[in-house]
C-alpha cells in the first residue's frame, strides 16, 4: 500500500477552502532532525554556553528523556540564557541557522505536501514547542503564514529571559491549536495535523484527520491502534557515504578528462569554441552517469528553437552546472561570480568556456565584465546565468538580479528559462558530493526582448521570475 498515495487522496477528499486546517509539528515532522540541536552546536562552538547552563540543561534534558517531563524546564533554561539579547539581533541569527544547516534538513516530499494543502485551499499552520527564532525562517521558506510556537518576552525589543506564553508542549500545543481554530472558525473536525513524536498525541487526538508523519516508535504503535494514517517520508540525502564520495569523485576525475580532451580539440583546430563543445557535449553526461544521475528534461526542443539565446537556470546546488551542460551542450559560455575563478570545480572550465567573472560588489567592473558576454552573444555564443546571483539554501526561488535581463536586451536575444526542480536534494548547497538519483527539469519557451526597455525592466524581471515560481510551485513532470 502506498501510505503516501493515501495522504494525497485523503487531502484530495477533504472539504476545500479555509474552513479546513492543516496544522504541522516542526521538529521531525517537516525536518529530519531538530533545531534545538543545531541552536546549542552553534552556541558551544561559539562558547556562548556557561558551565551553569550547560549542567541545568542537561538535567533537564535527562528528565525529559528518561522521566516523561516535558521540554518546559528546558525552554526555561534556553530563554533566561538569551536574556539581554536583541530579538533583531536573535532572528539574523535564526535566518543564519536556516541558510546554513537547518533549510538542508527539510523533508524534500514536505513541499509537494503543503502544495496540495495549499491547491486545495486549506489554511496551513505551523505547531511548534520551538522558539520564534527556530520556527519562522522555517514556517517562511515553506510558505506557511501563520505560526504557533513558544515565545519569549521581548519589552523594548530585547529579551527578558522570561516566556510569554507556555511553552507549546503536549496538551498546550493542543490547546493552542484549539484556540486558533475557533478564533478563525475552522472545525477541528474536518482538520489535519501532522507530528512525528508520542508527545503530540493530544493535537492529534483532537483532530479529525490526525497523521503519524515520520513516526516515532511510540507514536506508529498508538497510530496503529488508533487507525490513523502513518506516513514515512523519505530523508533529505546530505550525508557523505563512501560510495557517493567515490562516485563523486570518479564524476570529477572523468570531467577533468574530459576537458582536456577538449583543450587537444581546441589546440588540433585552433579554436576555443570547438574545445568548450566537446567538454559540454561529453563531460556533463559523463559526470552525472558516474554519479548515478539521471536528468529528466521537459521541453528539451525549447532549448534549441533560438539560438543565441541567454539562458536563466534557478540555482541551488554545484550539480546545476552540470544539469545546464547537458540542457545547453555547446556555443555556450556563462557568467558567474568571480569566487567561481576559485572554485577547483569550476575554475578549469570556466577558463576553457571563457566564462565572464563578475565583482558583484562593484557595480562598475559587473557592467564591464559583461560588455564581452554581449560581444559573445551578439557572436553567436549563448549565455547561461543564475539570476539568482548566487546558490538559494533551499529550492525557494531568491531575488532575481537585474545582469542577465540587460545582458539579453541588449544583445536583443530570447531569454529561455530552464527550471530545476531538485537538484539541491541530491547534492545540498553547499556539499561536495552528489547522491544518485534523478533530476526534473523543464525547458520553457524562449521569451523575446525585442522591444524591451530600461524602464520597463522590473516588471519584465517579474514575469519571468513568475514563470519559474509557478513550475516549481505546480512540481516536476514525472511522466
Amino acid at each position: 500500500m502506498n501510505k503516501v498515495r493515501d495522504l494525497y487522496d485523503a487531502i484530495a477528499a477533504a472539504p476545500s477552502g479555509p474552513t479546513t486546517l492543516a496544522a504541522f509539528d516542526l521538529d521531525g515532522t517537516l525536518i529530519s532532525g531538530y533545531t534545538a540541536s543545531v541552536v546549542y552546536r552553534e552556541r558551544l562552538r561559539n562558547m556562548d554556553i556557561s558551565l551553569a547552563e550547560l549542567l541545568r540543561t542537561t538535567g533537564a534534558a535527562f528528565d525529559t528523556q528518561f522521566r516523561g517531563a516535558d521540554v518546559g524546564r528546558l525552554m526555561e533554561i534556553a530563554v533566561q540564557a538569551l536574556r539581554g539579547r536583541q530579538d533583531d539581533e536573535l532572528r539574523e541569527w535564526g535566518q543564519r541557522l536556516f541558510r546554513q544547516e537547518i533549510g538542508s534538513m527539510i523533508f524534500p516530499e514536505v513541499r509537494r505536501l503543503i502544495e496540495a494543502h495549499r491547491e486545495a485551499g486549506h489554511r496551513i499552520v505551523m505547531a511548534t514547542s520551538a522558539t520564534t527564532y527556530q520556527a519562522e525562517a522555517v514556517a517562511a521558506d515553506l510558505g506557511i503564514g501563520e505560526v504557533l510556537c513558544t515565545r519569549p518576552e521581548v519589552v523594548d525589543g530585547m529579551l527578558t529571559g522570561k516566556l510569554a506564553s507556555r511553552t507549546l508542549w503536549g496538551d498546550a500545543k493542543a490547546d493552542a491549536l484549539y484556540e486558533f481554530a475557533h478564533d478563525v472558525g475552522t472545525p477541528l473536525s474536518e482538520a489535519f495535523a501532522y507530528s512525528n513524536g508520542v508527545e503530540d498525541v493530544p493535537m492529534l487526538g483532537s483532530v479529525g484527520r490526525p497523521v503519524a508523519l515520520n513516526p516515532d516508535r511510540k507514536l506508529a504503535g498508538i497510530a496503529r491502534t488508533e487507525g490513523w494514517l502513518s506516513v514515512n517520508l523519505p530523508r533529505p540525502a546530505r550525508g557523505a557515504t563512501p560510495i557517493a564520495t567515490l562516485r563523486t569523485a570518479g564524476a570529477l576525475s572523468a570531467f577533468v578528462g574530459a576537458t582536456a580532451l577538449g583543450v587537444t580539440a581546441g589546440v588540433l583546430t585552433g579554436s576555443r569554441r570547438n574545445a568548450a563543445n566537446v567538454v559540454g557535449t561529453i563531460g556533463p553526461d559523463l559526470a552525472l552517469a558516474i554519479c548515478g544521475i539521471d536528468v529528466k528534461v521537459v521541453g528539451e526542443d525549447n532549448a534549441w528553437r533560438e539560438r543565441p539565446a541567454v539562458f536563466m537556470f534557478n540555482h541551488q546546488s554545484s550539480l546545476d552546472l552540470l544539469v545546464v551542460g547537458k540542457v545547453v551542450r555547446r556555443d555556450a559560455t556563462g557568467v558567474a561570480k568571480k569566487e567561481a575563478a576559485r572554485d577547483p570545480r569550476f575554475a578549469g572550465v570556466g577558463m576553457l568556456l571563457d566564462v565572464a567573472y563578475v565583482d558583484r560588489a562593484d557595480s562598475v567592473k559587473a557592467r564591464a565584465a559583461l560588455a564581452p558576454a554581449v560581444d559573445k552573444l551578439r557572436g553567436g555564443t549563448s549565455i547561461a546565468i543564475a539570476p539568482e546571483g548566487t546558490r538559494s539554501p533551499t529550492p525557494r526561488l531568491g531575488r532575481f538580479k537585474k545582469g542577465g535581463f540587460h545582458l539579453a536586451m541588449q544583445a536583443q536575444v530570447p531569454i529561455v528559462p530552464i527550471v530545476i526542480h531538485n537538484a539541491g536534494d541530491l547534492m545540498w548547497r553547499n556539499s561536495f558530493i552528489a547522491h544518485p538519483g534523478t533530476v526534473y527539469v523543464e525547458v520553457l519557451e524562449p521569451i523575446s526582448t525585442k522591444g524591451w526597455k530600461v524602464k520597463d525592466l522590473d516588471k519584465h524581471i517579474a514575469d519571468v521570475r513568475d514563470q519559474f515560481d509557478e513550475v516549481l510551485r505546480v512540481g516536476p513532470v514525472k511522466g
